[in-house]
């Protein structure tokens, strides 16, 4: 607004430029001295009226600059980037610009007047009504995202930013509201989140990948070590049954020798009582004198008899064993079983040992009977110690000699048949819980160990502990 001493100014200025004007502009002839009042209240009207025509010039200038801002604004204004609305408290449109219904899809004509409600999707509808009651509660900004709604029922998602003003005029309240159109923005969060989804989609896959590559290698070890078990199965059912065959020819050739000592020993001997019984019988008629000189060869069969059946019998299963125990047993076999004159045979043993119950002293009695009967026949040693000892755990047997050695490994070889009795000594001594082992070397000779627990899989419970 112009102050007044502004206006004051403007009015002189005027009233100069009208004098001049009217100075360069034709005169008047001659007034006559009568009329010098008329002339000049003429003179005044004049410049008046070149003061009016000088305002109208003006205002005409003023009015051409302020249509020109009018129009570059009002150009701003309705091709702006975003809708601009006018709405009241009750959210009736009052005013928009271009942009504003284009997003609307229709004509401004046809969106001012009606509540821009109608405009709101309806999931949007509660929080566009909030928002407008929180403008209008506090005169302050509010901003808030809603989906909207065009004239063809299609959604798309705005900022609304809002300031509240009022009307100077008629005292009514209303606001300003910008519509920013975000759904490329909503669009591009949605495709990153769908993105992300995917990445993570695609990590669990190339997990799941890995780890079924990790199942299929897993599995394909499985199936090579299955193949293998399998083929070791089959190995070991080979061997066992080459043993089995073994065994039967084992058994065979035992029944065999036994058949033959019972016919060459026993039923000779018998034969031979029996003869002598018979001459016995006729010497008895013809010179009963001579019956005391004749039956002393008859009594050393007897003799012979008896001592050929106890060591049968001791050879099947000795009687001291079961009778006396482990060392008398081991003793008198050690005394009187069959070897050669240049072998010395030393035994020891811990009277502890009886404490095993029968069945393991007969594993390691049959240990020691099979050990040294392998020496006698393959070692040409010298000297074989047997020793006996206790301990917590157990009971050791070992056999050691000085003669030959051979390689242990070879005795776990089904094909190794000729020391079948190896591996029966080791299946003996494995059935009451024990450990067997053979050490052979060049030059110290061969010693076997067999040791066996007091209770049932204690010294391999041991072994275990003491080897981990």
């Amino acid at each position: 607004m112009k102050t007044r001493s502004s206006q004051a100014n403007g009015t002189r200025d005027l009233r100069r430029r009208a004098q001049d004007r009217l100075r360069v502009g034709p005169t008047l002839p001659a007034p006559l001295p009568a009329k010098v009042d008329r002339v000049r209240v003429l003179q005044e009207l004049q410049i008046h009226q070149i003061e009016l025509e000088l305002q109208n010039e003006e205002l005409k200038q003023a009015k051409a600059e302020v249509d020109v801002v009018l129009e570059k604004y009002t150009d701003l204004y309705d091709f702006a980037p975003i809708g601009y609305f006018s709405l009241d408290r009750l959210g009736l449109i009052l005013e928009v610009n271009l942009t504003g219904a284009s997003m609307l899809g229709t004509e401004r004509s046809h969106v001012t007047g009606r509540r821009f409600q109608l405009f709101v999707a309806p999931a949007s509808r509660p929080v566009f009504q909030a928002f407008l009651g929180n403008l209008f509660a506090a005169p302050v900004k509010q901003v808030c995202e809603a989906a909207m709604l065009n004239a063809s029922q299609e959604v798309f998602w705005a900022d609304l930013e809002a300031t509240p003003a009022a009307s100077t005029e008629s005292g009514s309240e209303w606001c300003r509201l910008a519509v920013i159109d975000v759904s490329a923005r909503r669009q591009a969060v949605e495709a990153q989140r769908r993105v992300e989804i995917l990445a993570a989609t695609n990590r669990k896959l190339e997990e799941e990948i890995v780890r079924r590559q990790a199942s299929e290698a897993a599995l394909a070890k499985s199936e090579l070590q299955t193949r293998r078990l399998l083929q070791e199965a089959r190995r070991l059912q080979a061997k066992l049954r080459q043993l089995s065959h073994q065994v039967i020819m084992v058994q065979e050739k035992q029944r065999k020798q036994i058949s033959r000592r019972l016919h060459d020993e026993i039923s000779q001997l018998l034969l031979s009582i029996n003869v002598h019984l018979e001459l016995f019988t006729k010497l008895a008629i013809r010179r009963p004198e001579g019956i005391r000189r004749s039956i002393l060869p008859l009594r050393r069969l007897v003799e012979e008899s008896v001592q050929v059946i106890h060591r049968f019998a001791r050879d099947l299963r000795p009687a001291m064993l079961d009778d006396l125990g482990l060392i008398p047993a081991l003793r008198a076999y050690i005394s009187d079983f069959p070897r050669p004159r240049s072998l010395k045979v030393e035994f020891t043993a811990d009277p502890g040992v009886e404490i095993l119950n029968n069945d393991k002293r007969t594993v390691l009695y049959r240990v020691a009977q099979e050990s040294l009967a392998n020496v006698v026949k393959h070692a040409r040693a010298r000297v074989v110690h047997v020793t006996l000892s206790k301990d917590r755990q157990g009971v050791s047997l070992e056999v050691s000699d000085n003669g030959r050695a051979f390689d242990p490994v070879l005795f776990l070889n089904s094909a190794w048949g000729e020391r079948l009795g190896l591996i029966g000594m080791r299946e003996r001594v494995e059935m009451v819980g024990g450990h067997f082992e053979i050490t052979s070397a060049p030059g110290q000779g061969t010693t076997i160990r067999a040791q066996v627990p007091f209770a049932k899989g204690g010294w391999s419970r041991a072994r275990r502990k003491g080897s981990a």
